[in-house]
């Protein structure tokens, strides 16, 4: 993908961060809500007390590496649905951030290059090399997701949110530059600042309520 958080032209879900395209038609299907949120909350729960009482590099390796061993339909089966003010809400957006810049570093570092100058207070809390280059981004979402595991979870909260700013404001400049030769490509760019921005405000607001004791 190119653009970041472009669904291909899907109407998103509510409230969902569209950063991967192929969670855009996942949908749970005939599953009660009530335990579909009871099993999201009790996972993420799971993972994040059990990560963060070992002390073992290679449980951490597996808990970074959760989409490519299970899959972003799994992951989304346990937490796409989840309300962003949440612990599996949260940890729903990390991992797909995480799994865009995997995906696609370079854009991704073209995107924080063109942002990061506009936005340098955001740009210091992310905490990525400047000029980046793929191999820096991604380093700094291993870095981030590691947070959930072996630090402050509301300051990786915040890191990502902070560095999903940086992008936001990398796509509204280059949506600037597209405006007269891509209309369309500038339009998709517009979208995916937007879903950015949604998607920092979110991860913010949860680094919050956890701070508060409230994030569950």
């Amino acid at each position: 993908m190119t653009s970041g958080p472009d669904n291909g032209g899907a109407a998103p879900r509510p409230r969902r961060p569209v950063l991967v395209d192929s969670t855009a038609d996942w949908h749970p299907g005939g599953v009660d809500p009530a335990l579909r949120a009871q099993v999201a909350h009790a996972t993420a729960a799971a993972l994040v007390s059990g990560g963060r009482a070992s002390a073992d590099p290679a449980v951490l390796a597996r808990l970074l590496a959760l989409v490519e061993t299970e899959g972003l339909d799994v992951v989304a089966a346990m937490w796409a649905d989840s309300p962003p003010e949440s612990l599996p809400g949260a940890l729903w957006r990390l991992y797909v951030l995480r799994e865009w810049v995997r995906r696609d570093p370079a854009t991704v570092a073209d995107r924080y290059r063109q942002g990061v100058d506009a936005a340098p207070v955001e740009g210091a809390v992310a905490g990525v090399a400047v000029p980046p280059g793929p191999a820096d981004v991604r380093a700094v979402v291993d870095a981030v997701l590691s947070g959930v595991y072996t630090g402050d979870l509301a300051t990786a909260l915040e890191r990502a949110a902070a560095f999903c700013r940086v992008l936001a404001t990398g796509a509204a400049f280059d949506a600037d530059h597209l405006d007269l030769v891509d209309p369309r490509g500038a339009e998709r760019q517009t979208r995916g600042a937007s879903s950015l921005l949604r998607t920092a405000d979110e991860l913010a607001r949860a680094g919050e309520l956890w701070r508060q004791g409230r994030l569950e």
